[in-house]
Parts: structure tokens; sequence; C-alpha cells
């Protein structure tokens, strides 16, 4: 019976702990890009006597105070912690903070606490997730056929970006896919794709590339394709042509001036 009893009071227990964090409203997860600020914000949903809010940072199962909020002394970013929290709202029901120059070692899960009296503490758990995206870069060059061009797009990241590419002309297609990922020794990845571009395009024809990192907004660049002129191998332009007729309208003379003077020598 003991043992039953336990379990009964544990269950309760959590049961009371699950309805506490229910009236949260909170984000389950929050990007920020490494060096941006990235802002938690928790509301409490029913309307409690708060006296006091905390917020605290969990680092291996470990939660150390951060910064609070109470009706008699205010906002308090405690030691340690003023270089790198700070408020943005203050409120008893709704209160919420910001990380400045985020950095790996701040990813994690933190508590936002509202101290209530009598019923105790209720939680929120937001927690924030770093990455990182650069701005891609893309090279297009000729294919071997007609009207048909090459186009590569690398981006780097953390985690692995995907890579897509993209054309302004409906009339132009994108075949030949081919993606590949490196892995690079400051944890980041550069993955680059490349594609061959097919069809007839005009001066103001663009290339995009978008890269993108989890659910966070994307980083994209537009080429314009250069105008290239398609020569054979047995083509002239225009400047060797008149380089041609000049040699040809030399000889010509040259020759004329030749059979007059043997004409000349004969008599």
């Amino acid at each position: 019976m003991a043992n039953c009893e336990r379990i009964r009071l544990f269950s309760l227990l959590i049961t009371f702990s699950k309805a506490l964090t229910a009236v949260i409203r909170t984000q389950q997860t929050v990007l920020a890009a490494v060096g941006e600020d990235a802002e938690f914000s928790c509301q409490l949903l029913e309307t409690k006597d708060v006296l006091q809010v905390t917020w605290q940072k969990i680092s291996y199962e470990v939660e150390t105070n951060v910064a609070t909020y109470s009706k008699y002394f205010g906002q308090r970013v405690n030691d340690g912690f003023t270089d790198k929290f700070g408020f943005k709202y203050t409120g008893l029901q709704n209160c919420s903070i910001v990380i400045r120059n985020v950095t790996e070692q701040d990813e994690g899960c933190y508590h936002c606490l509202f101290n209530t009296y009598p019923e105790g503490s209720f939680t929120g758990k937001p927690c924030l997730q770093i990455y990182e995206l650069h701005e891609p870069v893309v090279d297009v060059r000729e294919s071997n056929s007609t009207e048909e061009w090459v186009v590569s797009c690398s981006a780097t990241g953390q985690p692995a970006p995907t890579v897509t590419l993209s054309v302004s002309q409906q009339d132009l297609s994108f075949s030949q896919y081919n993606t590949v990922s490196v892995s690079n020794t400051n944890a980041t990845f550069t993955v680059t794709t490349t594609a061959v571009l097919s069809g007839s395009r005009n001066n103001s024809t663009q290339v995009g590339c978008a890269a993108r990192v989890l659910s966070a907004p994307h980083r994209e660049v537009m080429v314009t394709i250069a105008e290239v002129q398609q020569t054979s191998d047995y083509d002239i332009d225009d400047s060797s042509w008149i380089t041609v007729i000049a040699a040809v309208v030399v000889f010509f003379v040259f020759f004329v001036a030749s059979l007059h003077c043997l004409k000349k020598k004969k008599k």
C-alpha cells in the first residue's frame, strides 16, 4: 500500500506540474544567428498574484538565476550576466529578456518562473538554437554545348544549409543537378549545388541562389548572365574581316604595280 500511495502522489505531482506549465505561453524554439540578439518572451495566461518573475539558464541540468523582476525591487540582472542579458519588456504577467550577441555557448533551454502566492511557481521553458549562414556565392560559365551554361552555388553554414537554384526566364530550365557537402574544421559545412541551365536566354536573364538553414530566414543572391558571343572555330568577327580585306587590297595593288614595271622593262 505504501508503494501504491507513493506512486499515486507522484502521479498527482506530475499532473500538477503539467497544469502549472500549461498556463505559460512561450516560444518552444528560438532561432538566432551567431552574433545576433535573441529574445525570449513568457506570458502568464491566467491572472495570478505574481510576486516575482525569475529567468534561469539551464546548463547540464543545473539551473542558474540570470535575471529577476519583482513588484517591489523592479528589474535586476545578476552579476556575471549584465553584458549578456537585458530586459526587453517587464511585467508580472508578461515578461521578456534579450540575449545579446549570441554564441554557441548560449545555446540551450531557459526557464521563466512566475512566482505566485500562494500557489507557487508557474514555469515556461523556451529553448535557443544557434545557426550560422553566410551569403552564397554563384558562378556561371559556358558549357561545351550551344545554349547551355553550368551554374554552381556554394553556401557555408551550421548546420549544413540547403542550396536552391532559380532562373528568371520561364523557358529556361535546370538539369543534371549535383550537390556536394564538405565539413569544415570550424564545425560549419559548405554545400555546393551545380546544374546545367538550358535554353535561349536574353541579356536580362538572372540566375538566383537561395541558402537556408533550419526554418531561419534564407539568404539569396541574384546574378545577371553576361552576353556571350557564340563563335565556331571558323567564325571571323568584323575586325578580322577588315584585316583580311585590307591585306587583299594591298596584295592586289602590289601585284598590279609589279606587272606595270615588267611591261616597262620589256619595252
